[in-house]
This record gives structure tokens, sequence and C-alpha cells, in this order.
């Protein structure tokens, strides 16, 4: 690894440090990590897993990532908000997911909570974007300047708990917005970074 946080695998592509560890990562930072999401769906399920990923590796939820989609109605949230007590007994003995009670519980909360703000807003979508920076994804970024969380995701973190939201702290809320492209942090050097930048500007801002 360079002292950028820059790897090239052994296929020749230069990627983020985390990024060449296993197939699995490869795959998603090349195809999914960073690239802007409008999709309501997609942006539920994605803060869904970063809730159940805290305290665990980003690899074990994407290894049981489609478990988790079975298990939860492919993530759409309005089935999810109709779940009762059963689901939630189903869920907990699904050996296929992470079962945790806490987290298992916020997304049926998450879901009921989602379906409010969609009747609000029109869309989760342009909620999310509506946290956009200013400036982001313009400058080079090595690895020691990438954050945990920002002024921006501290916002959004602060506003869904004010709706009710669970498990949406401000660092799990950060690595939602890397993922879905609300901002760019693939590394300069990273030759998914310019692949990322051109999707974004290609990208629709919803309600914008």
């Amino acid at each position: 690894m360079s002292d950028d946080g820059i790897v090239r695998g052994d296929d020749g592509v230069a990627r983020c440090w985390w990024a060449d560890s296993a197939p699995e990562y490869r795959a998603y930072h090349d195809r999914e990590w960073g690239f802007a999401v409008a999709d309501d769906v997609r942006l539920f399920e994605k803060l869904s897993l970063e809730g159940f990923q805290a305290g665990l590796s980003w690899l074990t939820i994407l290894r049981k990532r489609e478990n988790f989609r079975r298990a939860f109605a492919g993530f759409y949230f309005r089935a999810i908000s109709r779940f009762d007590d059963g689901d939630i007994e189903r869920l907990l003995n699904d050996a296929s997911i992470i079962r945790h009670r806490g987290k298992i519980e916020a997304v049926i909360n998450n879901a009921q909570r989602a379906v409010e703000l969609v009747e609000g807003e029109g869309s989760l979508a342009a909620f999310v974007w509506r946290f956009e920076p200013s400036g982001r994804g313009r400058r080079a970024l090595r690895r020691g300047e990438v954050p945990a969380q920002t002024p921006e995701s501290l916002a959004m973190a602060k506003d869904l708990k004010r709706r009710g939201w669970r498990f949406v702290g401000p660092t799990t809320v950060y690595a939602f917005m890397q993922a879905m492209g609300v901002v760019n942090d693939h590394l300069s050097g990273c030759s998914a970074r310019s692949e990322a930048t051109r999707a974004r500007r290609a990208f629709q801002v919803p309600g914008a």
C-alpha cells in the first residue's frame, strides 16, 4: 500500500486501502460505494445495514446482505412498517442475519418513521440529498483526511433522531453518506474516484 492509502490489486486496478482485502469488497468498492443513489428502498436498506454494522465489520454485513434482504422484505419500508411481534420473533430466530433485538426493532421503527418522512418530504432521497456538502469530492483526498463524521452527518443524525429514528448516530450516518454517494470519499489515485465523480455530475438531485 502506498503512503496515500492506495493499493493496486493483482488485476492492476488502483483502489482505496480497504477495498482489496476480499472479493466482496472489490465489487462493492468498484460498483457501489460512493456512487450517487436516489432510490428510496436502497437508501433505507443501506441506513438499516449501517445500523446493524455497529460493532462489526462491514464485510460481515456485506456477506449477509442477501439474507437481510430476504428477512426484511427486500427493505421495502412500507412492508416492514407493518411487521409485528411475530416478525420480531422470526427475525430473532434467523441465524442467517445479525440477531440483535435492539437493531431489529430499530429497523421496524425506522420503517414507520420513513413512511412518515416520505409523506412529509416527498421521498427519502429528497431528504437525504438535502445534506450534501458543498465542495466535497472536488479536492485531493488521502487516507488520513477521511473523516469519521462531519457537520452534515451531525445535522442529518440530529434531524433523524428528532423524527424518532434509532441507531442513526453521526458516524453511522456519515458511513451511509459515503456509501450512497452524498460524498465522494474515494481517495486520490483510486480508479473509482473519477467514475463516481462523473456519475455524480450526471445525477439529478431528487427534489432539486
